[in-house]
Order: structure tokens, then C-alpha cells, then sequence
């Protein structure tokens, strides 16, 4: 069996990390993968062991007309890469609603098409009721990241299952093997995008309103983007600036809390990856009150829901936190539990039993790794 796999833009965000263990769990199950990307960029998708590749093109612009441009040309490039190499018996593996071009053709050769959906803040609303049109038209199936996504009912006549994101286990045995610092400093994380929806300028203001902790913001864009974003920001003296990481563990090695501060009136969670990243450092978490991150934080169990925009709540439930080493150990404690929900043995063979892979139970993960 063959799968096609299909993702737009390959960078070192969520949803390309996500198909890559997808990806490499499918060739450890010795199935034929081939991925079908935009070429000319580095990212969690890059150089994947027995994948085989094919490019496409597409390029990134701000400018909202011409990157429609551009994902249109690109759609059309990828529809016609996947009808010239498609088979009768493949899978057409889409990530996210944007490589649409891909299901088309899979609907078109009359093949299985699988969408996997990460999230459903698409702009314009127009673009979103054309994406999720062209899912209820072409997909025989549709993956959700979190039960929240299931429930918003944008493709109700698919047939859908529900599959929570996982830590790779590769990262989890790397993380074993690290001594947890202990620092006299209590440090704040927050790992994003650098876009104001996500919280950004309110973490700023956090940082500012607490000068006893340090705050480190780790952000998915080039030191360039940053200097430019906070150019006319007065930035506090405890808060430390990174650019794109591609290695987090000594971010969650030093840090107490973990942060995701998105505006819900911008932007809501669907899941949450870095959330499960901290658990696994038995790390509580202060999330938003909606979306699919709320599945995995309860509040006061694990961590605390609160809306970013109240910034008095926020220093209350961090300072709770760092203040209150009893309260901090029990919650630290319930995070490494919740953490165990979220391995990745169970993940990839509950991805090859939506594949319908006969050989699902022999999954080649060693039962101690998967434990």
C-alpha cells in the first residue's frame, strides 16, 4: 500500500511536525510513503529516512492577494504532480484544508482521500467556506486533532475520528535523559508565532508586570521579523527574545511554567503541542478557557484556564504557581500524569487502524518505548 502525503508550506510549526511522525511512523511499518511539499525550504518535513519526495512550488508573500495567487498556482501545480503519480489503491494523505489540489485529484482517479485537520481559523471567511466545501466534496475522511474540532460541525456529512497529537518518542527518550535543572530564578516559556493573536504583546506586559521572574518568549520567525515587530517596544529587562529553535528541550529543562496566551477572539487553540512538550518536563501550563488545549489542561488540576486579556488573572494564577511550592508540586505532579495520555506508540497505530492497515497490530515500537 501506498500513501500520498500532502502538506503546503514545510516549516517548524505544528502541523508539518505532527505528519512527520505520521510519516516516519508509516515507514516503520513498511508502508511506501511519498510526500508531496513545497521545495526550496528547511523545515520538520526536510530529509525524512525512506520518504519519497516530490516538489511543488510555493512561496510564502504577506501580501493577501498575491499569496491567494500563489496558493491557487500551487494547487493546480500539486493536482497535476498527484494525477500524473497516483495509483488506484493509494491514499491521498492531506494535511490541513490548504493542499486541496491534492483531493481533488484523489476525487477526480476515484482514490481514498484523508484529510487531517489541525485547525479551522482560516481568513477570509469566504477562502474557509471554499477549503471546507472542497473537504466535504472530496474527503472519504477527515482526522481531527481534538474533539472541539470534531464538534464544530464545518464537515458534517464525512465520516470522522478523532486523533490527538503525540510527543515522538525519539524527543521523549532525549528528554529522559536530561537532568532537570534547578535554578534559583523561576522561569516563564511561552513557545509561538509571533503574531499579536497569539498573545504576544500580552505575554510583554506579563513579563513587565512581574520582575522577579524571568520570561522567555520563543517564537517561530527569523531574528529580522522579531527585531522589526518590537522595534518601538520598550522591552522589560527580564524578558530574553529567541528565534525559530529547533532543539526546545533546554527552554523546557530551565523553565517552571509553560504559557499559551492566544486571544480567543483571534485565535482558538484546536490543540496545543507545546502544552503536551511541557507536561512531559512535568511543567503546569496556563492555557486560554476554550478551544481543543482545554483537553488537556483541567484547571487547577494540571495548570489554570484563563483569557489572556485579564492580566491581573494571569499574574495571580503564575504567582499562585511559582509562590506556593505545595500547590506547584501537586499540579507538577498531575501534568506528568495527563502527559502519559499523549504517547506515541498509541498514536501511530491508531493512525494506521484509520489507514485500515491489517498489519496495525504489529506496530514495530518496542513495548518499553511505548510505555
Amino acid at each position: 500500500m501506498r500513501v500520498l502525503a500532502c502538506h503546503l508550506l514545510n516549516d517548524y510549526s505544528g502541523s508539518p511536525k505532527v505528519l512527520k511522525q505520521l510519516l516516519k511512523g508509516w515507514v516503520k511499518n513498511n508502508l511506501e510513503v511519498h510526500l508531496f511539499t513545497c521545495g526550496g525550504r528547511e523545515g520538520f518535513l526536510s530529509n525524512l529516512a525512506g520518504v519519497k519526495y516530490h516538489n511543488f512550488w510555493y512561496a510564502f508573500t504577506k501580501n493577501p492577494y498575491l499569496r491567494l495567487v500563489f496558493l491557487l498556482v500551487s494547487q493546480l501545480l500539486l493536482m497535476l504532480k498527484v494525477l500524473a503519480k497516483a495509483q488506484k489503491d493509494d491514499i491521498i494523505y492531506v494535511n490541513t484544508v490548504l493542499p486541496f489540489g491534492a483531493a481533488i485529484a484523489g476525487k477526480l482517479r476515484g482514490i481514498r482521500v484523508i484529510y487531517h485537520i489541525h485547525e479551522t481559523s482560516i481568513k477570509p471567511a469566504i477562502l474557509k467556506k471554499i477549503l471546507f466545501g472542497i473537504v466535504d466534496r472530496t474527503a472519504d475522511q477527515v482526522v481531527y486533532v481534538s474533539n472541539y474540532l470534531a464538534n464544530e460541525g464545518l464537515v458534517s456529512s464525512v465520516k470522522s475520528v478523532v486523533l490527538h497529537n503525540a510527543i515522538e518518542e525519539d524527543w521523549y527518550q532525549e528528554k529522559k535523559q536530561k537532568e532537570k535543572h534547578h535554578n534559583q530564578e523561576k522561569h516563564v516559556l511561552m513557545v509561538c508565532s509571533l503574531k499579536a493573536y497569539k498573545g504576544v504583546n500580552e505575554y510583554i506586559e506579563l513579563a513587565r508586570s512581574c520582575p522577579d521572574y524571568v520570561f522567555s518568549l520563543v517564537m517561530n520567525s527569523s531574528q529580522n521579523e522579531i527585531d522589526t515587530y518590537f522595534k518601538s517596544t520598550d522591552l522589560p529587562r527580564n524578558l530574553r527574545l529567541f528565534d525559530t529553535q529547533t532543539n526546545l528541550h533546554p527552554f523546557y529543562n530551565q523553565a517552571h511554567v509553560v504559557l499559551n496566551l492566544s486571544k480567543p477572539d483571534g485565535w482558538v487553540e484546536t490543540f496545543g503541542l507545546t502544552i503536551i512538550e511541557a507536561m512531559a518536563y512535568q511543567l503546569p501550563a496556563i492555557i486560554p478557557p476554550v478551544g481543543g488545549i482545554t483537553e488537556l489542561v483541567s484547571d487547577g488540576i494540571n495548570g489554570y484556564r484563563v483569557n489572556s486579556t485579564n492580566l491581573k488573572d494571569l499574574k495571580e494564577k503564575l504567582e499562585l504557581l511559582l509562590e506556593n511550592p505545595s500547590i506547584y508540586n501537586l499540579l507538577s505532579l498531575q501534568a506528568e500524569k495527563k502527559f502519559e495520555q499523549f504517547r506515541e506508540g498509541a498514536f501511530i497505530k491508531k493512525s494506521l487502524q484509520i489507514l485500515a492497515i491489517p498489519s496495525a497490530a504489529s506496530f514495530q515500537m518496542s513495548e518499553s518505548n511505548s510505555r
